[in-house]
């Protein structure tokens, strides 16, 4: 078992000295932030590396500290990932732990490391470069969804089914055609992540409690380091700044909405009502009753945790909305919030990716439901048009061939043609042939239509563009 760091008996608070640093038991835990800020052990590392070589660098401690505590630094990364020291969970903060696991390793020059920083812009530092790295996991996990639908949209990429509108029967199209809309939507998603990241790679580090310091400091140097593109040009937006984490958040929710909608049409999908899919067994569940269930869970989780990135979003939006500048302790609300997000989306990206893997496809079901829903009357009303019929009066006239059909129970496919053409001169026997529901998917070719071309030109689209993001 990992051991706490060093064996210390009792952890200093950073700030004792104006105060005696004691404070009362229940306003600690209020005030203690490690349960959530330790998973940033390794930025909070990376940093201070980066800070301290800068200080050395500068001249403002001695080179040879600096190369300690660098090296101290670095033994303690190793010794956390390699699980042999355990972060203490009694520290204020992580900035708290490794600074004081530090200074235990190497003596008085652990001291020297929090010289022209405040743990204010630290924390702005670390939580950028968290959620920066954390976005690329999500694009990553976006990216992956994304070639799940198309290899589904490739393996079926003939069947037909009823498009919806109103949830009601609307036109034929591709099912290939259907799920690479959902592509489409989470290709968008991918592109706010990535601008997010732009306006997340802005280094706060040097900016100090809120007025920069009196330390010739080289921030760029440090930015540089650190992967950052650029520096925030005013300290006090610097350490106050959450803005980030609120477009974050956004994009996030936005993601999740779409995951949401899909979601709720695969547990369409899958009743017994429409038996369009079939989601494999790892991604349901049973009845605890009901022997012939089997339930769609792991989707209507998918769509129920919708509701809690929103909240998560409306926290932050909430707890930022009345602060004067610059820093103050409500932001340390950010980091729970804003974690909350990015593990909830994470995680329905990656069920997804499984779910929709696993996922069967029922083409008869489709089928069956496209030539029972009349949703070839728009290629009826066309034909007619095609023939120099004003489209309204093709229109009404084609209302009324189905009326006919659906008070008889047949479909258009089976009403006779002298009845056709007892309704008009321009209906003849290629009447049947522009009405059959593949046909009438085939014509779509308008660019972005429902065609078998413009599928497979979204499928080739959609992974080229990914490969460049």
């Amino acid at each position: 078992m990992p051991q706490p760091g060093g064996g210390m008996e009792t952890i200093m608070k950073l700030w004792a000295g104006r105060t005696s640093g004691d404070i009362d038991q229940l306003a600690d835990v209020l005030n203690s932030s490690i349960g959530i800020d330790s998973r940033m052990y390794r930025q909070d590392i990376t940093g201070s590396i980066a800070h301290a070589r800068m200080l050395g660098r500068q001249g403002i401690i001695p080179a040879d500290c600096a190369d300690s505590i660098v090296t101290g630094l670095e033994g303690i990364l190793a010794d956390i990932e390699a699980g042999k020291l355990a972060i203490d969970m009694t520290a204020e903060d992580i900035h708290t732990f490794v600074e004081q696991e530090l200074t235990m390793r190497i003596g008085d020059a652990g001291k020297m490391l929090h010289t022209a920083r405040s743990r204010n812009d630290q924390v702005a530092l670390d939580t950028r470069m968290y959620v920066r790295d954390e976005l690329r996991v999500l694009i990553a996990a976006a990216q992956e969804v994304i070639e799940v639908l198309c290899r589904l949209a490739e393996d079926n990429a003939d069947k037909v089914m009823p498009g919806y509108t109103h949830l009601q029967r609307a036109q034929p199209i591709l099912f290939s055609h259907q799920i690479l809309a959902y592509a489409w939507m989470l290709k968008r998603d991918i592109g706010r992540m990535e601008d997010a990241i732009k306006r997340i790679n802005i280094s706060p580090i040097g900016s100090c409690a809120l007025a920069g310091t009196t330390y010739d400091t080289d921030r760029r140097f440090e930015a540089r380091e650190l992967g950052f593109t650029d520096i925030c040009l005013n300290s006090i937006d610097g350490v106050s700044d959450r803005d980030f984490c609120l477009e974050t958040m956004s994009a996030l929710a936005i993601l999740q909405m779409h995951l949401s909608r899909f979601a709720e049409e695969l547990i369409l999908w899958t009743s017994w009502e429409f038996k369009f899919i079939e989601l494999g067994d790892a991604y349901t569940t049973g009845s605890s009753i009901m022997p012939q269930k089997k339930n769609s869970d792991m989707a209507e989780l998918v769509r129920g945790k919708t509701g809690r990135v929103y909240g998560d979003l409306n926290t932050l939006l909430v707890a930022l909305k009345g602060l004067p500048l610059a820093y103050n302790k409500d932001m340390q609300e950010d980091k729970e919030a804003t974690f909350d997000a990015i593990d909830t989306v994470k995680l329905c990206l990656k069920v997804m990716a499984g779910m929709l893997a696993s996922m069967k496809v029922r083409g008869d079901s489709m089928l069956r439901a496209a030539q029972t829903g009349f949703i070839n009357a728009t290629d009826l009303a066309d034909y007619l048009t095609k023939k120099g019929m004003p489209f309204r009066t093709a229109y009404k006239l084609c209302g009324e061939i189905v009326a006919e059909c659906n008070a008889e129970g047949i479909i258009l496919e089976d009403y006779p043609l002298e009845r056709y053409k007892a309704k008009s001169e321009l209906f003849d026997e290629d009447v049947y042939k522009e009405i059959d529901l593949n046909v009438c998917v085939a014509k779509r070719i308008s660019e972005g239509g429902t065609s078998r071309g413009s599928v497979m030109k979204q499928i080739e689209t959609l992974r080229r563009m990914t490969l460049l993001s």
